[in-house]
């Protein structure tokens, strides 16, 4: 039997946090591919594009240029392809006000960047391993936050 391959899509525009992220997936052991895009454009172009095989999990930054996480948010949820798409809102903001807007829009789970490597690597593990959940179980704001 072929291992699973999770095909992983990062939108961040800051490239230090790029490279922090792909460190962190390439220390798991979980086989994973990772794709990048740097603003919301360049990732609804990606996701539109019929050659591109979807992601399983999709980290999602909010403040992005041209395009911001929330407005391609909004855009994934209203796209008939797009709108099952596993999005885990990925931001250096824990405000209550963008945890709410997330939840509202259709984010599947909300992560707050740690700084730690460690705590990183954790909780990109999680994600990944509990990306099944996300299309079978009711969210709610109690689940919503990713904790470690």
């Amino acid at each position: 039997m072929q291992p699973i391959v999770y095909n992983i899509l990062l939108a961040e525009d800051d490239e230090d946090d790029r490279l922090f992220f792909k460190e962190a997936i390439d220390e798991l052991k979980i086989n994973t591919v990772v794709h990048f895009v740097h603003d919301g454009v360049q990732l609804m172009n990606y996701l539109k594009n019929d050659e591109t095989m979807l992601p399983h999990l999709l980290f999602l930054d909010i403040n992005m240029p041209r395009k911001n996480g929330m407005q391609a948010l909004d855009e994934i949820r209203h796209d008939a392809r797009l709108k099952d798409l596993s999005v885990a809102i990925y931001s250096t903001s824990s405000a209550q006000k963008d945890v709410e807007e997330a939840l509202s829009k259709g984010a599947n789970i909300y992560i707050t960047k740690p700084s730690d490597f460690e705590q990183l690597k954790k909780i990109l593990a999680k994600a990944i391993k509990l990306n099944w959940q996300y299309h079978t179980s009711a969210m709610n704001k109690e689940n919503f936050i990713l904790n470690i």
